[in-house]
């Protein structure tokens, strides 16, 4: 009977290569990314600011990696549909997520989400930011943001706030700043920021968190007035106002900040492709100034930064809402 050893070591031989082919295979996929078009999800409407550095963002990867960026705008419950679509993509790096605080707020608002906002992505970093801007209605008896306090501790639950809807960034984050102060406003939900900035203007509502692009053009008529800027340091655009954290509550920040995920598995180098182009964009001085044109602010960070902040606002926002007692509806 011949001997099966030859047989068996070429068997084996021929595993090994196998083996070595497909360990070979991934990084040379990603050595290769991106070989085609890659999509970016947007989790809003076209048309605002969110999707306008989308747009930049997708224009600058594209130009840099030699590719085509396409943004899909997915809106639709509080930006749930499209994470949810995001998450069950091929984890290959050609869908991606650009989001903002919706992605850790829904965990507190929608318990029962079909996906897991931490384990089920990637994040590759962080591109801008636009921080949150407290401005009152022109005819309130007071002008700067400790006249507003006071105010509001002599008259509880006299003043109203707008936002933009039940969970949203300005209600989650005004929750927090009034539980800081300990102080009494009464909540004014709007479907959406602009409905909300027309009753502000009319004097439907007393103060509401904005941004400095929409509510800096109302400054000069005495519609508006600026109160305090909800950054970390003051606004080139409006270096006169405070920050809330200097006017007394330290820490105090209201940002809307802009990132991107891929879904959990994606490989490192495609993790790293990508990081290290966002990362060289936000060196840019020319897309520096024209973020800051735009009222948007230029913020950078590693995917294990963005990750230590996703889950630490996670637990935050949780927090605010179960003591604000804040539902979706």
């Amino acid at each position: 009977m011949p001997c099966p050893y030859p047989v068996r070591r070429a068997w084996l031989h021929a595993a090994a290569c196998l083996g070595a082919s497909l360990a070979l295979a991934a990084p040379a996929e990603a050595a290769r990314y991106p070989s085609r078009p890659v999509t970016m999800v947007v989790p809003f409407s076209a048309g605002g600011s969110v999707d306008a550095v989308a747009r930049m963002l997708a224009a600058q990867l594209g130009r840099r990696l030699d590719a085509q960026f396409v943004v899909e705008n997915v809106p639709g419950a509080g930006g749930v549909i499209s994470t949810q679509r995001v998450a069950r993509a091929a984890p290959d790096g050609y869908t991606l997520l650009f989001t903002t605080p919706n992605h850790t707020i829904n965990p507190a608002i929608t318990p029962r989400l079909s996906f897991d906002t931490e384990k089920d992505f990637a994040p590759i970093g962080l591109i801008a930011q636009i921080p949150e801007l407290l401005v009152a209605n022109g005819q309130q008896p007071f002008d700067d943001f400790k006249g507003f306090v006071d105010f509001a501790r002599k008259n509880p639950g006299k003043l109203t706030y707008g936002s933009a809807g039940n969970g949203t960034l300005p209600h989650v984050t005004m929750e927090l700043l009034l539980e800081r102060l300990g102080i009494q406003v009464v909540h004014v939900p709007y479907k959406g920021a602009a409905p909300a900035l027309n009753d502000l203007l009319g004097g439907q509502i007393a103060v509401k968190m904005d941004t400095v692009t929409t509510s800096q053009p109302h400054f000069a008529s005495g519609r508006i007035k600026p109160l305090a800027i909800a950054s970390a340091k003051r606004s080139a655009l409006l270096p006169e106002v405070p920050t809330i954290a200097e006017s007394g509550v330290p820490g105090y920040e209201g940002i809307l900040w802009l990132g991107v995920l891929a879904p959990a598995g994606t490989p490192r180098e495609v993790i790293d492709v990508l990081h290290r182009t966002m990362a060289d964009i936000g060196k840019d001085p020319a897309w520096n100034s024209q973020l800051q044109a735009a009222g948007v602010e230029p913020r950078t960070s590693t995917p294990e930064d963005f990750a230590g902040m996703i889950s630490a606002e996670i637990r935050q926002w949780k927090d605010v809402v179960r003591r604000a007692r804040i539902t979706a509806n």
